[in-house]
């Protein structure tokens, strides 16, 4: 099994993981990790969490579910919105990476990722773009009939 998904898009089942103490930080970890998975059309198979970033990452019950979903081959990756959700310093980063590696996994930085910039008129323009493709204009008002 590959380590990485080919070309980084794909159905992909992934879960999203993220350690915070308040439920408005887990919240937004976990927004941001859909977010992640969804640009790359990979499949949030699960969602996990853990409420004390003190704990150590192999005993955070969220963490344990979600390496068991990843021996188990019910998920093929990890994203996390921050590294520091499952790691305080790059050499854990790199341990981590050769564990998940060794279970045939990822691990998916959502940190980096910015949400996509709209312009005001691309909303328009993409909408007359389907409008077009189904036959019908929204700047005339008509539509193509099928002849069927």
């Amino acid at each position: 099994m590959p380590t990485n998904p080919p070309g980084g898009l794909g159905h992909v089942p992934v879960a999203v993981y993220s350690c915070a103490t308040t439920s408005t930080a887990l919240g937004e970890s976990e927004e941001r990790g859909r977010y992640y998975a969804d640009a790359r059309h990979w499949h949030v198979a699960g969602v996990w969490s853990d409420p004390d970033p003190a704990r150590p990452l192999m005993e955070r019950p969220g963490w344990r579910a979600v390496t068991a979903a990843l021996s188990a081959g019910m998920i093929r990756g990890v994203v996390v919105s921050g590294l520091t959700h499952v790691a305080a310093d790059a050499a854990q980063v790199a341990a981590l990476g050769v564990l998940l590696r060794d279970r045939g996994g990822f691990l998916a930085d959502a940190s980096s990722a910015t949400p996509t910039r709209r312009t005001p008129g691309q909303a328009r323009r993409r909408r007359d773009i389907a409008d077009a493709a189904s036959g019908c204009s929204t700047q005339t008002g008509t539509c193509e009939e099928d002849g069927s």
